[in-house]
């Protein structure tokens, strides 16, 4: 069975979301900033994982590490070292500038090849967790989210698109044989997201501008397959596996209670698993719909509160 270390950032604003992301991903909670798990996670799917450590050999000490390392076959391919701090205290696995330098110059020296600091060939980390020291292929995440920011179409209340890439990983952990729907998508931030991981999604959207907005959006990053239909919700017939559904809120979606009621229990014919992001106090509503949340989680902006519900 693969090991892996993930190396995990976020700030408060986003921490609640960062850690239901990754109960959702891995089934565990993230107390710092290292997950260790058998379960393998493309860095760059989440906003939140800066790295990966495919652990190969782990020890007591570090020079139980660095006698392992000259075994390994570079193949004349470059390499590069990285000592990666642990912020749990108890770990003792934060180190100053200097002593991390002195550290992976005492293990990159155990490799029989170049190294190369800029561009390498290949990179590996170490770390300390669980007070043991692991080492292993370092994979850095690339900001994918980023890139996804500039889109043609842009509404001042959608979500970032930070935000929309975790609610699609809560929302579809694991994505082979999944079919997801957005039936309230907007400008179709979230449909970008979730089709730059390659997940079998399809949006409805009620509003014809937003509509046309959504597939403007997905042509120009390439994903024109994705279909958008236009249309209300609680019209949708086809079954899905889960439903992201992010409540209208502004002067223009002021909904009343029966209506978010009907909505959600037009979900629970066609959905088995919905996330609901909401700045309301939803409850009741759910509960009344037939669905049972699971999970949860605020994500704020300034004084901006989304709430973020998982349901079954």
């Amino acid at each position: 069975m693969n090991d892996y270390i993930y190396a995990i950032a976020t700030n408060d604003e986003e921490h609640s979301l960062c850690m239901l992301e990754m109960r959702s991903l891995f089934g565990i909670d993230c107390r710092f900033n290292m997950l260790r798990s058998p379960v393998e996670v493309e860095p760059s799917r989440s906003p939140f994982i800066k790295m990966r450590i495919k652990v190969m050999f782990e020890g007591t000490t570090l020079l139980e590490i660095t006698e392992q390392v000259g075994g390994i076959e570079l193949n004349e391919a470059t390499f590069k070292v990285m000592a990666i701090d642990n912020d749990d205290p108890e770990e003792n696995g934060k180190f100053e500038y200097e002593e991390k330098r002195l550290m992976e110059r005492e293990v990159g020296l155990r490799f029989r090849g170049r190294a190369e600091m800029r561009k390498p060939d290949r990179e590996y980390g170490f770390t300390r967790v669980g007070g043991r020291w692991c080492f292993g292929e370092l994979v850095k995440g690339e900001a994918i989210w980023l890139k996804n920011n500039e889109k043609p179409r842009k509404y001042s209340t959608a979500l970032s698109t930070r935000v929309a890439r975790a609610i699609v990983n809560i929302a579809v952990p694991n994505i082979v044989g999944v079919q997801a729907i957005d039936p309230c998508c907007g400008i179709g931030t979230v449909l970008v997201e979730a089709a730059s991981m390659g997940i079998d999604i399809a949006g409805r959207e009620i509003n014809p501008l937003a509509a046309v907005g959504a597939r403007e959006n997905l042509a120009f990053f390439g994903y024109s397959s994705v279909k958008v239909t236009l249309g209300d919700m609680r019209e949708i017939t086809e079954k899905y596996d889960v439903a992201i559904i992010d409540m209208p809120y502004n002067l223009c979606s002021v909904l009343s209670s029966d209506e978010k009621l009907e909505m959600l229990q037009s979900a629970c014919r066609f959905a088995t698993k919905i996330v609901v992001i909401t700045i309301e106090t939803m409850d009741s509503i759910i509960e009344q719909s037939g669905f049972e949340i699971k999970d949860r989680c605020t994500v704020s902006k300034g004084k901006f509160v989304r709430n973020i519900l998982v349901c079954n």
